[in-house]
């Protein structure tokens, strides 16, 4: 997703298509936001996703891309071109559903991180390197849970476990080009899996 224009859409599905979509799970959603981008060539995935759940009703999720959507089979999809200013801000609120992990110094492998006061720390300490900083006073982690589902790859079935937590709160950037990249790339790990989207709102400081 570098350079180039970046699409916001919103895909907005009925109870009725959530149970032809068979949509149990994290890996069922995975493969429905995968279905509107067809693979082309060699290129690496151009979207990000975030699940944001929905009510009796209806479930909506939220796409970003550097392409528009192809129109999906089920449910209703809302596309509109993000203009440049909308990254141009100096402060935002935010909220960003995460894989929060750390790669353990003596044995390299990715362990999650557990607890509100750790996750903070975490979230805090790593903002600075997707170029801005968290208002501390501001954070808030809610929907701290783990995700675990079965994941088909090459006819073969394995489990996968995530952690999630949602993180919101305001921002303020301070490497413009840094942030940009988190924006249209997300954040963390596991992004094909619906986390690392940076929703943001513009605000006034």
């Amino acid at each position: 997703m570098e350079g180039g224009k970046m699409i916001a859409s919103v895909l907005k599905l009925s109870r009725a298509d959530c149970k032809a979509l068979e949509l149990r799970d994290a890996y069922s959603v995975h493969k429905i936001v995968y279905s509107l981008f067809p693979k082309q060539d060699n290129e690496t995935r151009d979207f990000l996703f975030a699940d944001k759940g929905g009510d009796w009703d209806f479930r909506q999720i939220l796409i970003l891309s550097a392409r528009k959507p192809e129109m999906p089979a089920f449910g209703e999809i809302v596309s509109k071109e993000i203009p440049e200013s909308f990254l141009k801000w100096d402060y935002y609120g935010f909220e960003a559903i995460v894989n929060p992990t750390q790669r353990n110094g003596s044995t390299q492998k990715t362990m999650p991180i557990r607890g509100i006061e750790n996750l903070c720390k975490w979230f805090i300490e790593k903002a600075p390197s997707f170029g801005f900083e968290v208002e501390s006073k501001s954070l808030q982690v809610t929907r701290i849970g783990v995700k675990i589902f079965n994941r088909i790859k090459e006819g073969k079935t394995f489990k996968q476990t995530h952690g999630t937590a949602t993180f919101i709160g305001k921002l303020n950037v301070i490497d413009r080009q840094v942030f940009i990249k988190s924006f249209k790339h997300g954040i963390g790990r596991a992004k094909g899996f619906g986390f690392g989207l940076l929703q943001i709102v513009p605000i006034q400081k």
